[in-house]
């Protein structure tokens, strides 16, 4: 089977955040997120986010990289999904933008079932690209299947280690 075009694959790394220094110089948006699916092969989204809606595919993990698709949909069909169709508990985190030289790092700051939980992500041109860590990431958890989202609905971040 060929591989995905590269404008539908997605290559990001993900750390645990240590420090506040990101805060600093960070864009914010506020984003509900949900899952129609959970399969291990597969997830489909629904995110809204800055009053716009989006469904997005996403295929197997292999390394930092993994199949993407993304599509626009109205604001208020995200909402009915999330709220009729997706699995509880809905994702509700704070997403702050982090310039740092030519990337842009996404720092979520999780909400809800997933309180005390913060992220950092980067997307990357390929799973080789060397980049410089800013003085408040810590552990790399990109392959690490607890930390994605997806999984974060089943196994809520405040649940670990309780049962």
């Amino acid at each position: 089977m060929p591989k995905a075009a590269d404008a539908h694959r997605e290559i990001e790394r993900k750390f645990l955040v240590t420090g506040a220094g990101w805060r600093e110089a960070a864009e914010e948006r506020e984003i509900c997120q949900g899952y129609l699916t959970l399969d291990k092969e597969r997830t489909v989204r629904v995110r809204l986010a800055g009053g716009k809606g989006t469904l997005t595919i996403k295929g197997l993990s292999q390394g930092a990289a993994r199949s993407e698709f993304e599509y626009s949909i109205p604001p208020e069909d995200a909402r009915l999904l999330l709220h009729e169709l997706c699995l509880q508990p809905v994702i509700e985190k704070t997403r702050y933008l982090v310039p740092r030289g030519e990337l842009v790092w996404e720092v979520d700051v999780f909400r809800g079932e997933n309180e005390g939980l913060i992220v950092a992500e980067v997307e990357l041109s390929s799973e080789t690209q060397d980049i410089a860590l800013p003085e408040w990431i810590g552990e790399e958890v990109t392959g690490d299947p607890r930390y994605y989202n997806a999984r974060l609905v089943a196994e809520p971040f405040t649940k670990w280690g309780r049962e």
